[in-house]
């Protein structure tokens, strides 16, 4: 189904609409790895990203004694879910499965 693009010229609109299908018409053909590969991947850098502001959230909550903990504490989890992920995407590498 196509979008309105919101234009008043509908031959304008269809063309646009053409347009746009045929730019987005071969995302996802190519495939570098599988999506449970992927996945991990994708979780990895999530988890970095957030792995990396967590000093500065501790920072932020340095007066305030719950808060800090916190922060410490869910960067401790962070710090164990990314060497599980770590983990698990060397086992895929050695099963030959990335």
């Amino acid at each position: 189904m196509a979008a309105d693009l919101g234009g008043t010229d509908p031959e304008e609109n269809a063309t646009m609409t053409l347009a746009a299908e045929r730019e987005l018409s071969h995302l996802g053909e190519t495939a570098g790895c599988s999506d449970h590969d992927h996945d991990l991947v994708h979780e990895l850098s999530r988890r970095l990203d957030a792995l990396w502001r967590y000093d500065q959230y501790i920072a932020n909550a340095e007066w305030r004694e719950g808060l800090r903990q916190f922060w410490c504490d869910a960067k401790a989890l962070e710090q164990q879910a990314v060497q599980r992920l770590k983990e698990l995407i060397a086992q895929e590498v050695r099963n030959d499965c990335f």
